[in-house]
């Protein structure tokens, strides 16, 4: 009895614990990557000097 409750709460903490972490990961790629493919205004200013 104890296995099915432990299953029944663990399973969503891991499924939202899942989601944020491959959504970090995603956020994270895409803002680094971006980021130097459009730099900021303070970026461009650094380059040019």
């Amino acid at each position: 009895m104890f296995a099915v409750v432990w299953h029944f709460w663990i399973a969503p903490a891991l499924i939202i614990g899942t989601i944020g972490a491959l959504v970090s990961i995603i956020g994270g790629y895409l803002f680094f990557v971006t980021s130097k493919q459009y730099p900021s205004r303070k970026q461009r200013k650094q380059m040019k000097q």
